[in-house]
């Protein structure tokens, strides 16, 4: 029993290699999707949570904004720290009033 060696032509070695190199060029590509595909997932996720403490922080900031220009606090911080007072009757001026 001789074994015989089969050669192959120089066509069937070029398709080979053709195909050989689609597959894989396509596995590269799947596996690059697949790991862009987690690493985008990965950022949304990281972005998403940025919003939500961005939020947060834009909520804290709203309440200390209304606590600051409060009516009371800006009366008590008038009084007591710039030493304001009430107009006196003779300190206070009218528009568009007639002067008899």
């Amino acid at each position: 029993m001789s074994m015989v060696r089969k050669k192959f032509t120089w066509k069937q070695l070029v398709l080979s290699a053709v195909l050989a190199i689609l597959f894989l060029g396509n596995l590269t590509f799947y596996i690059w999707y697949q790991s862009e595909s987690i690493r985008l997932g990965y950022r949304i996720h990281e972005l998403e949570m940025k919003v939500d403490n961005l939020k947060e922080e834009i909520k804290r900031l709203e309440t200390r904004k209304e606590a600051l220009l409060s009516l009371e606090r800006i009366d008590r911080v008038a009084r007591n720290e710039l030493q304001l007072q009430d107009p006196k009757p003779e300190q206070i001026i009218f528009e568009n009033q007639v002067v008899k």
